[in-house]
């Protein structure tokens, strides 16, 4: 865990300032909640919060409070451009370098000459002034949870703040199941409960606004699914072609990765989804136990994240990256033989 300079935040936080905080480019449940909650909580410490995306994010998450007044770089450069202008601190939250956010927002940010707070659980961040780095954090949003409590606030949580955080907690968990769901994860999402967030229905936003096209997407990753038996390897290919067969909406893949690890047997699974719109293929990277899907991505695909869940890209075709990806595993035969088992 790096804790950098939090006690000046604290006593920096205590006059009233503009403030900007930003998520990270393509956001999650976890980059919506935790600027949001972030967002909520600074408004009622007295400031003056805005929250900037890179570009959109999807309609299973715009119902999360606060989510009409969030400025996307993508589409509304201007207002964004003004917030930066009139902010005199930028928090980056969930994303852990200055790239994260795609390189026009990044150019812009580059040249902004007050301080950033960063609040992130991915390895290997980028050094900033102050700095709440903890890759052992089941999600951003419990990281914040902590820094408002840090901040001696926890009072201060009310129903909004709540639902935002229980949102990022659940989705970046896997609804709780995935191995960073600690006691303490438990803990947070049982205050959480008790004032105000409504579980289920937060639940039942995320996971049951399936579209009609969604689920026929869905039906169509999976027959495309393929097994590795001999490297418990599993993955999924999407064209650009069957996207738009099926009229693709941002976030329908999202979550679509975990299908192929959990099949018996498997410990690693893929998903490579054709980007014509950015001339690349996006890769999700997911495993159980042992094996590092961050290292494997960053490695080879340009990317990163956790050791369990992480992301990169390839620049090749489709084709010819699953033929990279392929020819990449029996490299880690006796990695991957002894990650986990069931």
């Amino acid at each position: 865990m790096i804790l950098k300079n939090i006690e000046e935040l604290k006593n920096y936080l205590q006059t009233s300032r503009n403030i900007v905080v930003i998520g990270h480019r393509n956001p999650d449940g976890d980059a919506v909640g935790s600027t949001l909650a972030l967002k909520h909580y600074l408004d009622k410490k007295g400031h003056t919060a805005q929250v900037l995306m890179p570009n959109e994010y999807p309609d299973f998450l715009h119902w999360i409070p606060g989510s009409e007044t969030v400025y996307r770089f993508d589409r509304q450069n201007n207002q964004c451009v003004k917030a930066l202008e009139k902010s005199e601190i930028i928090f980056l939250l969930d994303f852990n370098a200055l790239h994260r956010v795609g390189s026009d927002m990044e150019n812009t940010l580059k040249v902004y000459e007050n301080d950033f707070a960063l609040i992130d659980h991915h390895q290997q961040p980028d050094e900033f002034t102050y700095m709440y780095s903890d890759t052992s954090m089941s999600s951003t949003c419990e990281m914040v949870y902590n820094f408002i409590e840090m901040m001696g606030d926890v009072d201060l949580i009310d129903k909004n703040i709540a639902t935002c955080l229980y949102t990022g907690i659940m989705t970046d968990t896997g609804s709780f199941r995935f191995r960073s769901t600690t006691s303490r994860t438990h803990h947070v999402v049982a205050d959480l409960i008790d004032k105000g967030a409504e579980n289920d229905r937060i639940h039942s936003n995320v996971y049951d606004a399936n579209s009609y096209n969604r689920l026929l997407l869905l039906g169509q990753a999976l027959s495309n699914l393929q097994m590795l038996t001999e490297y418990k390897t599993a993955f999924i290919t999407l064209s650009q072609a069957e996207k738009k067969q099926f009229n693709y909406e941002k976030g329908d893949t999202e979550g679509v990765v975990n299908y192929a690890l959990s099949l018996k047997g498997i410990v690693f699974a893929a998903i490579f989804i054709e980007d014509e719109e950015q001339g690349i293929v996006k890769i999700s990277f997911r495993s159980k136990g042992s094996f590092s899907v961050n290292q494997f991505a960053r490695n080879y695909f340009d990317g990163g994240g956790h050791d369990n869940a992480a992301g990169g890209k390839s620049e090749l075709s489709l084709e010819e990256t699953v033929v990279k990806f392929k020819s990449l595993l029996p490299k880690y035969v006796k990695q991957l033989e002894t990650s986990y088992n069931d």
